[in-house]
């Protein structure tokens, strides 16, 4: 179902960017999900978006194979690298100062002769991540696996988020040794406020939207 997908995700309106992607088990591990998999898509407009969930062959295609789908409409509020070799992301005009959600996306395309080193390494940084209590929510994604590696994040604020990536001794190791070894041939990190939602995830939202 996802390998089908390109040929209806190639001419939508008002889509200027997508990826499908896997998903892996808890904790940062090269194991796949087989049950959750996600879409990235970066759209001119929300209206284009709507249209999309509410009436293209693919979602309700999608409706009907799983039991259950969860939709996050985010605004970008920086990014930092590229994704096959572009930069998606673009800061929105309209950010609301009232809202304090965040969402996190890294992505990267391992370098093959750092793969063992890299896997043997990274998982351990990730340990801290869950008893942060301000996450509200993480999952490891990706386009092809142990390769290229992404992971989508949820936090209750920007404070819950740096306590992690600045206060984790595990997590600021992993940083200094990226930049020592150049696991990555791309990478990139970018952040969004997340502002609407549609759809659960097991049966709950992950943010409690106004």
């Amino acid at each position: 179902m996802m390998q089908f997908a390109h040929r209806h995700l190639s001419k939508v309106p008002g889509l200027s960017f997508y990826k499908l992607l896997g998903s892996g088990k808890s904790g940062f591990k090269p194991s796949p999900d087989w049950s959750v998999y996600a879409i990235l898509q970066v759209w001119d407009d929300e209206a284009s978006a709507t249209n999309f969930f509410d009436n293209a062959v693919l979602i309700q295609h999608y409706r009907k194979h799983s039991k259950e789908q969860y939709t996050i409409y985010l605004k970008n509020i920086i990014a930092r690298g590229e994704w096959a070799s572009k930069q998606p992301f673009i800061k929105h005009a309209n950010l609301d100062a009232k809202n304090p959600f965040l969402a996190v996306i890294t992505r990267a395309t391992i370098r093959t002769s750092q793969l063992i080193n890299f896997w043997r390494d990274v998982p351990a940084s990730q340990k801290p991540l869950h008893a942060n209590k301000g996450l509200l929510f993480t999952k490891g994604i990706g386009e092809a696996p142990i390769f290229q590696m992404a992971t989508f994040s949820l936090w209750e604020n920007k404070k819950s988020l740096e306590d992690f990536a600045f206060g984790s001794k595990e997590h600021k190791k992993v940083i200094a040794k990226t930049r020592e070894v150049k696991w990555y041939k791309e990478e990139l990190f970018s952040r969004f406020q997340p502002y609407k939602s549609r759809g659960t995830w097991f049966g709950k939202e992950l943010i409690p939207f106004g």
